[in-house]
């Protein structure tokens, strides 16, 4: 049975306590030895918030769009917590950035509670550290997590489509929709955001958007066709449409049983990436530990780098196996 770490942490948490609910997240950040009693405390208080994922490339505007989101859903009384996943610094490992500049008027609100996270570092990797502080925003009592991220890449990819609902945002006149395109983020987004628009080319942009979705669509049928939205995140413009889009497309996956597959499939993939993390994690300390003898042999072509490592994960997977 697993004890209440951190005299009563966990139950200010499941309070809705927001001290605690930042306190637990930075053991996440940290990998503290707690912090996997922690998640096991709390993982049952998971599961029924709302969560929207937000990717596309740096500058397009999505933390305006998000600001604007964020109004509304305050309007309605929900609680939200943001993940917002920053470039990492090679030095500290955390975050950049910190705290998005354009959600500082949301940082006083005692119902918005946004943490930004380093992108490296995290035990699990990208999609593991975002995902665990969206889940003890989850028991905290958020009722909407939304997860942003900077750029298009793989590791965008992970942590947007641990969300309920995908909206990529792109900007017109850039060329973002074939970057999005190489990247593999056009194959999760369900929703998509051509923001600015007010540029001259922000139609242009939609068309190129929809054809490219149309040869998708044809190779792959889906009764779900992502739509098209045009917002801009200065003004607001579009949000309100953004909104009823997600909920809208909420409702497509709770009736053709869409939402739940999508849910088990991030909590597969959390639980294989950490477990992945984990193995590297072991199998690099073991290599600096104790195989000098075996890298020398290496060196000087006694062995091969491919018998090498798999001496190395035989023996790691050996180690995990006659352990506790």
């Amino acid at each position: 049975m697993v004890s209440v770490p951190n005299n009563g942490l966990v139950e200010r948490l499941l309070d809705g306590d927001r001290r605690a609910l930042a306190r637990t997240i930075s053991k996440i950040e940290r990998e503290d030895q707690e912090a996997a009693d922690i998640v096991a405390e709390i993982y049952p208080h998971t599961g029924k918030a709302v969560t929207v994922g937000f990717t596309g490339p740096p500058g397009v505007g999505k933390s305006s769009i998000i600001a604007k989101l964020i109004k509304l859903y305050r309007d309605e009384d929900k609680r939200i917590g943001v993940v917002s996943v920053d470039p990492s610094s090679p030095f500290s490992k955390g975050a950049i950035l910190g705290d998005r500049i354009r959600l500082t008027d949301h940082f006083l609100d005692p119902g918005v509670f946004i943490r930004s996270m380093g992108s490296r570092g995290h035990l699990g990797g990208l999609a593991g550290g975002s995902r665990l502080a969206a889940l003890a925003m989850e028991a905290a009592g958020m009722d909407v997590v939304l997860y942003e991220t900077v750029g298009v890449g793989q590791g965008e990819v992970e942590v947007a489509s641990a969300a309920d609902t995908v909206v990529l945002a792109l900007q017109p006149g850039t060329g973002d929709a074939v970057q999005a395109l190489k990247a593999g983020v056009m194959e999760i987004a369900d929703i998509f955001v051509i923001n600015k628009a007010d540029h001259p080319r922000a139609k242009a942009a939609a068309s190129e958007v929809r054809s490219i979705l149309e040869i998708g669509h044809e190779l792959d049928p889906d009764p779900w066709f992502p739509p098209i939205l045009m917002t801009r995140g200065d003004n607001g413009e579009g949000v309100e449409e953004l909104k009823a889009t997600i909920e809208k497309h909420r409702a497509h996956m709770r009736g053709n049983g869409g939402l739940e597959k999508r849910r088990r499939a991030s909590l597969r993939d959390l639980v294989v990436s950490w477990a992945m993390d984990r193995l590297q994690k072991e199998m690099q300390q073991r290599l600096g530990r104790e195989d000098t003898d075996l890298m020398e042999k290496v060196y000087s072509r006694e062995l091969d780098p491919i018998s090498a490592s798999e001496r190395i994960f035989e023996e790691v997977g050996d180690a995990a196996s006659s352990g506790p």
